[in-house]
């Protein structure tokens, strides 16, 4: 019989040739009207898909056995590209460079197949993309800039490629200079630019949340539920029936407290701990039961998966589920009754988990409690807050040690902790900002980081062993390749790593972040190592989680908020619950895993970018307000253009080369540095400068510095290879500089010859 599986199996065959569908169906005894017809339908989808590629001459074969590769699209703003490979064995072969011209009309985002045409100095690869198998972008936000007859949409998005053609009657009244929305209508043709209708007018740039619409809308995030699943919603009671505690454990009259950030709304985790007779600690941490009121099919259930996430933009926060739930039946709020999933935990004095239990609860939690508070109680020994919640402090505390006794534990695996200073952004009413500051990460936070990753470690290892489809969250092993050229980095700041070949132990890197920690150079370092590492993912394998160094990991304590969590709870329900997963059961949930997995990965992703660049609008916004102030700040990055500087509220500018105008300055690949032609000073990662704000420019999201003061004047402490290689680099520039003249004159010459 035939299946997807089966034709790739035989294509992949290394006999197999490409054959027309009459030879396909032939080799698979397909005869019957109704089975041709959909062997037909089958590779037609595999076609769509990119899973098989059909040729001039209909044949059909598999791309990796005929040159080509199946990827993404990452556009980039001079026109130009790369393709990602999808498939684990075409990542080898790293991103594709696509030349402008190769393009074939693909847009950034677009899955497409392309065909590898050349090597590029024995490493990069060069191609050409001669299939859009899906596009990516049907909407897209930018300015509209108008004409008699005809108008443009300039998108914020300058990896677009292309600005996108509007007929008058297309514009919807549309003015110059608006942020709008254009729906496009005719994708581009070799270098026709691609054709639109304006579908909405967000309104002028300057306008009052318009910048923030303006991200919601390219990111197509929704913030509307549609009418269907708030009707849903609604049928959710507000309270807990004494007819649905039945089967759960009743741990009302335990203390459990919930411990968040002053303004979260949707409280999905709640803990407890108490120290038992023997000297162990019993852990326990309580979810939100959300699977039990988003049932599998329904509205809600589909909107949840679509959305992937909820997404927490500066001011706002367009959640996953409707208010109803998030912030009300499903949120563990103070002194009410709900329903949750306890996993519970019983730790050794060592740090040693010793037993666990899962299952379906009832709680009460005593508190609502901040990580200010929390924090002010242990550290600050707050006496208004310690009488307050006097009958919670030895609890606090015992949760103190026993999260210390937990991270001791982690780090000596191998677990790499960042401890990266986020910015926290204060607006007002208008949306303006007002105020940037570092969040702080203090006990409180570490005790529920702590906690929560001991429970989706508990929980991903326990499913694990019992055969069942799951979701894991997995980070792999960092590119060998990427981790030399850290190697190589680090080498300039005076530190080495062990061990750097093939395998990377995440131990290696915990150890040179403890060795960096409160240099200057520590922020710099984290960021590119953690640059050099991939992405956390989603996965229906646990192929390990590189950071944490642990084996089985999973996302178990936020299904208010992200999918994959509502997913496994689902699995668990029916399980703790149900009576189990029957053999049809098993085998569609490990059929739908993957694209779960796929798909969560790319939402959350989206989700990430829209945050960033929410964080950045903000950052280049309340900078408008500091023009000509100076600050003192280190620099972060160093390019042949310039210097990237970071100011103490972790907002980052350029100095350009041109503002260094005391002296010529080169770039020294070798030691990231520009260096001074004449003078020898030099300008490195992790330096201490002082800037003046020079302006800002908020369409490009960009920062202008001017250098006041910093820099290093080696002098004597250049070596006699910088200096060679120095003097190399201005011999080389003014070569380049000659010859550009001499061809000027050349043509200037020519053309009065022609005269």
């Amino acid at each position: 019989m035939f299946s997807q599986e089966a034709l790739l199996e035989f294509m992949r065959e290394k006999a197999y040739k490409p054959m027309n569908i009459h030879e396909l169906m032939e080799a698979f005894e397909v005869r019957e009207p109704d089975d041709q017809e959909a062997f037909i339908l089958l590779l037609n989808q595999m076609e769509d898909q990119g899973f098989v590629v059909r040729t001039r001459t209909h044949r059909y074969g598999v791309p990796e056995k005929m040159n080509l590769v199946v990827g993404r699209l990452q556009g980039k703003a001079k026109g130009f590209g790369f393709v990602l490979p999808e498939r684990e064995e075409d990542k080898e072969l790293g991103d594709i460079y696509i030349h402008a011209g190769d393009m074939n009309g693909a847009m950034h985002g677009d899955r497409v197949i392309c065909r590898i045409q050349k090597k590029v100095n024995g490493a990069r690869r060069e191609g050409a993309i001669i299939r859009i198998l899906e596009r990516a972008t049907k909407t897209v936000v930018g300015t509209y800039s108008g004409h008699q007859y005809y108008g443009f949409v300039t998108p914020d998005d300058r990896r677009i490629g292309f600005d996108i053609f509007v007929y008058d009657k297309d514009r919807n009244e549309a003015e110059d200079g608006q942020k709008v929305v254009v729906e496009i209508i005719h994708y581009p043709e070799g270098w026709r630019s691609p054709q639109g209708k304006i579908v909405e007018i967000l309104g002028r740039p300057d306008d009052p949340g318009v910048d923030i619409l303006s991200v919601i809308r390219k990111y197509s995030l929704p913030e509307e539920f549609p009418a269907d699943v708030m009707e849903e919603a609604e049928r959710v009671p507000d309270s807990i029936s004494e007819e649905e505690m039945k089967g759960r454990r009743d741990l009302r009259n335990m203390t459990i407290v919930t411990i968040d950030g002053e303004d979260a709304k949707d409280l999905d985790d709640a803990v407890s701990v108490v120290r038992l007779e023997n000297g162990n600690y019993l852990l326990g941490v309580h979810i939100a039961d959300v699977s039990y009121y988003v049932k599998e099919g329904t509205a809600l259930d589909r909107e949840a998966f679509n959305r992937g996430t909820s997404v927490y933009l500066v001011d706002r926060v367009i959640p996953m589920l409707p208010p109803r739930l998030s912030n009300g039946i499903c949120s563990l709020n103070p002194k009410v009754d709900r329903l949750t999933m306890t996993c519970e935990m019983e730790w050794s004095p060592q740090g040693e988990l010793v037993r666990h239990d899962i299952y379906p609860s009832v709680i009460r939690t005593k508190e609502r409690m901040t990580y200010t508070n929390v924090r002010k109680i242990l550290v600050d020994q707050d006496p208004e807050l310690m009488d307050r919640y006097a009958d919670l402090v030895d609890d606090f505390r015992l949760m103190e040690e026993l999260a210390m006794k937990l991270r001791k534990r982690r780090m000596k695996r191998g677990a790499i902790d960042f401890e990266f200073e986020e910015a926290k952004i204060i607006v007002d009413e208008k949306g303006q900002p007002v105020e940037i500051k570092k969040r702080e990460r203090s006990i409180a936070e570490q005790i529920i980081e702590e906690f929560m990753l001991a429970a989706n470690e508990t929980i991903a290892e326990h499913f694990y062993w019992m055969n069942v489809p799951f979701l894991y969250r997995i980070h792999e092993e960092p590119d060998s390749e990427r981790m030399e050229d850290f190697a190589a980095f680090i080498y300039n700041f005076g530190y080495t790593l062990k061990g750097i070949g093939n395998h990377v132990h995440p131990h290696t890197l915990q150890n040179l972040l403890e060795k960096i920690k409160g240099k200057p150079e520590e922020r710099i370092i984290s960021t590119i190592m953690l640059r050099s590492m991939r992405q956390a993912k989603y996965a229906a394998e646990p192929l390990g989680h590189f950071g944490l160094a642990a084996q089985y990991y999973s996302h178990f304590t936020s299904p208010i908020r992200r999918y994959p969590d509502l997913q496994i709870h689902r699995i668990i329900r029916e399980i703790l619950v149900d009576g189990g997963l029957s053999p049809e059961r098993m085998e569609r949930l490990r059929a739908n895993m993957p694209e779960v997995a796929q798909h969560t990965s790319e939402r959350e992703r989206i989700a990430v970018e829209a945050e960033r660049e929410t964080d950045l609008l903000k950052k280049v916004e309340f900078m408008e307000q500091h023009v000509g102030e100076e600050f003192e700040g280190i620099i972060s990055g160093v390019t042949s253009f310039g210097l990237f500087v970071e100011l103490d509220n972790t907002i980052e500018g350029m100095i350009h080369v041109s503002y260094l105008d005391d002296d010529y300055y080169h770039y020294n690949e070798k030691h990231y540095a520009l260096i001074g032609e004449r003078t020898g000073r030099t300008f490195r990662i992790g330096d201490i400068v002082r800037v003046k704000v020079e302006g800002v420019n908020k369409e490009e999201r960009t920062i202008d510095f001017r250098l006041i003061e910093g820099g290093t004047r080696l002098g004597r402490k250049i070596t006699r290879a910088d200096r060679k290689d120095n003097g190399k680099r201005a011999r080389e520039d003014k070569r380049k500089k000659a010859e550009r003249g001499l061809v000027k004159v050349a043509k200037r010459a020519q053309k009065k010859k022609k005269r």
